[in-house]
Parts: structure tokens; C-alpha cells; sequence
């Protein structure tokens, strides 16, 4: 039984357009951050945070692949939709909100080294997405499952 299933879960083409989507994301970000750099930032491949989303382009690629082979009327479908909008609201609300707090306590801990006194560690502070960073992962995921779709055909 095992053997079939691991066999039926690298069959299944939605999970890899949707792996696709998020992977090629992140080396998106990461060369985005090196046209403004001008220096490759090997860090913002596995980073969160940034232009696009990676996070989006992943689950609006499910959402997206399920819909045209399933049918955008199909329960799955409602699910797979629901979900990626939970995960881009969540990346541009409650996780943006919480890298604005890291970057406040940072600045506070900065403070406090400057008068001698040493805290732990830093924060990170690139933990969500702006909207914009939100919407731009979200057309990358439906770019990548259209060109799946397309090349498969």
C-alpha cells in the first residue's frame, strides 16, 4: 500500500505545479534582491518575506490547478480557493504585523546595546508580505499553472 501511495504522490501533477511555482518564487526574490543589490543573496532562496510571495504563488498554483482540472464548481476546488485566500491574508496581515514588532524590539535592543546592556539575539524582521508582495506571488502562481497547463496539453 505504501509503495502506491508514495508512487500516486509523485504522480500528481498539482503538487508539483504548485512546487514549481513556490520554488521558482523564491529564485524570483532572489533575483530581484540582486537587482537592487547588485549582489546575489544565496539567504533570500529559503527566506520569508519579500517579492513575491512565495507562500501565495504556492497556494494560488493549487488553488488554480485543482480548479481547471476539477472544475471551479467542484468542492475541492472551494477548498483548495479558501485556503490560499487564509494563507495571503494571514501573510499580509498577522505576519506582516508581527515582522513590524520584530523590527521595533530590534530597534529597542539596539538601544539598549548602546548603553551597555546585552540582549540575546536579534529578531527577524522580513516575516510577511506587503499586498502588493501578496498579489504579485498570487499572478505568479497563476502564470506558472497556466504555462503548466499549456506544456502539458
Amino acid at each position: 500500500m505504501y509503495p502506491n501511495a508514495f508512487v500516486a504522490l509523485l504522480n500528481n501533477q498539482h503538487i508539483w505545479i504548485a512546487v514549481t511555482s513556490c520554488l521558482s518564487a523564491q529564485v524570483m526574490k532572489a533575483l530581484i534582491g540582486y537587482s537592487y543589490s547588485k549582489k546575489f543573496d544565496k539567504a533570500l532562496l529559503l527566506s520569508t518575506g519579500g517579492m513575491p510571495s512565495s507562500h501565495s504563488a504556492f497556494v494560488v498554483a493549487m488553488a488554480a490547478s485543482v480548479g481547471i482540472a476539477e472544475g471551479l464548481h467542484s468542492p475541492v476546488f472551494a477548498v483548495a480557493m479558501i485556503f490560499a485566500i487564509i494563507v495571503m491574508y494571514d501573510a499580509a496581515g498577522v505576519r506582516r504585523a508581527a515582522g513590524k514588532h520584530a523590527e521595533v524590539i530590534n530597534n529597542l535592543v539596539e538601544r539598549l546595546q548602546s548603553i551597555g546592556i546585552t540582549p540575546a539575539e536579534k529578531l527577524k524582521e522580513l516575516l510577511g508580505h506587503s499586498p502588493i508582495e501578496v498579489v504579485g506571488g498570487a499572478i505568479w502562481g497563476l502564470l506558472v499553472t497556466t504555462l503548466a497547463y499549456w506544456v502539458l496539453s
